[in-house]
């Protein structure tokens, strides 16, 4: 197939960007998205123009690293990541927008790459537990409730590719600062920094610019892990529960 696509090029992230327009001819239905990409760059490269800077790593949906927005969409018309969005989901003569996360705590750096460290500030406040070193404990020496097993599996799956803060009309990290919260306040290890997870956690959430949540629920719906709206809910019980504790 032969595509029109607009890109979002921005040489740093002092200049002015802008939509730039290419053609890419006999696209595969069966190559991967960001594949289609690369060979739009090898054109580039070889006509002696800059390639498109992108983000990626594993392309296998696992990493998180890419993350761009297609058609106006987190990742594209699939739920999924853009380097699993296969292009037997476009057709012959689609004009594709491409540009990078919007938010205003994920400034860009460069083309469709944004700087994300905003989410590594949120973990490094309090995504960790407390465990003394040494040897490795017995496994099942700790039981996890069946229930309880089930809400830590289903928040940890988040790769933390921040597809739910560009679909967030308010460029909120609520779903992920939750999936990160979850995943540690329900198990047995990570009761040490219960309430000091939740606070330390969405406080920086707050810092670092995001904007509040109101419940849209595009977040959720854009996920390609698929973790639920209600991971806020309990977040917030969360933060109810610890800023009891704390007095506040």
């Amino acid at each position: 197939m032969n595509l029109t696509l607009r890109i979002w090029r921005q040489p740093n992230a002092d200049a002015e960007g802008q939509m730039v327009t290419y053609q890419v001819a006999d696209v595969s239905g069966d190559m991967s998205f960001l594949e289609m990409l690369d060979i739009l760059n090898e054109d580039l490269i070889l006509r002696g123009e800059e390639p498109v800077a992108f983000d990626h790593d594993c392309r296998e949906g696992i990493c998180g690293s890419c993350g761009m927005v297609i058609n106006g969409q987190a990742h594209g018309p699939e739920r999924t990541t853009a380097c699993q969005l296969h292009m037997r989901h476009f057709a012959d003569g689609d004009v594709i927008d491409i540009e990078p996360w919007r938010a205003g705590a994920f400034p860009v750096v460069k083309d469709l790459v944004v700087d994300r460290s905003a989410f590594d500030r949120i973990i490094q406040a309090g995504g960790y537990i407390t465990a003394p070193t040494g040897t490795a404990p017995d496994a099942h020496a700790v039981p996890v409730p069946k229930p309880d097993a089930d809400t830590a599996f289903e928040n940890a799956t988040c790769i933390g590719c921040g597809a739910c803060v560009a679909a967030c009309p308010n460029g909120s990290a609520m779903l992920f600062t939750s999936a990160k919260i979850n995943h540690l306040n329900v198990l047995p290890q990570g009761q040490p920094e219960r309430e000091s997870r939740v606070l330390n956690m969405i406080t920086t959430m707050d810092e670092a610019g995001f904007g509040g949540c109101t419940n849209t629920g595009e977040c959720a719906a854009a996920c390609p892990k698929g973790i639920p709206l209600a991971s806020i809910a309990k977040m917030n019980r969360e933060f109810l529960r610890a800023t009891r504790k704390a007095g506040r």
